[in-house]
């Protein structure tokens, strides 16, 4: 059995539209943290402790070997490289303790980078998410084509969709960069 990217693919998805860059990436692993009620300073310094960055309200942060970004205010994810953290459930127990519930979500999502000047006239198409006025290391949660979906500002945008819409969600991508390209 050979894997297959979220569009199908063996290979995943790099194209470019007009001045814009889209990249799917099946590099990433990810979970998510939810600290337990009354733990989460522990659970904070835990983290800390082993460069697991815990994200403010509204805001993506960046470690050696992990990232995050915020879900709810008592949730959050991580991302790590795939290539060494394909189980990082374990890997974020053995960490964080009994003090959060961890969940593996690396094959629910689907997540496409998009880079290159001017992104912002393409979310104005996509979403209500005001790209000019979000500060980089802005995260939120928002709908695109009727798809929940997580947005990441970071070195350009870090989209994230359910696995089992991808071709709707690179299909709308696509269509609204080409529109303003």
């Amino acid at each position: 059995m050979k894997p297959l990217t979220a569009l199908g693919k063996a290979e995943p998805l790099r194209e470019t539209i007009g001045p814009w860059e889209l990249v799917e990436r099946v590099d990433v692993a990810l979970a998510s943290v939810a600290p337990r009620r009354g733990r989460e300073a522990e659970v904070s310094a835990a983290a800390a402790k082993a460069g697991v960055p815990v994200p403010g309200v509204a805001r993506a942060a960046e470690g050696e070997v992990f990232a995050s970004f915020w879900l709810t205010p008592d949730m959050f994810m991580v991302e790590a490289p795939f290539a060494s953290h394909e189980d990082i459930r374990p890997k974020l127990l053995a960490i964080l303790g009994d003090g959060a519930s961890v969940t593996e979500q690396t094959d629910a999502w689907v997540r496409f980078d998009l880079t290159g000047a001017g992104l912002e006239r393409v979310f104005q198409k996509l979403c209500n998410v005001d790209l000019g006025a979000a500060p980089e290391g802005f995260a939120t949660r928002t709908v695109i084509e009727h798809m929940g979906c997580y947005l990441i500002k970071r070195n350009g945008v870090t989209l994230y969709g359910a696995r089992s819409m991808a071709g709707s969600l690179h299909h709308a991508i696509h269509l609204a960069a080409g529109t303003v390209a």
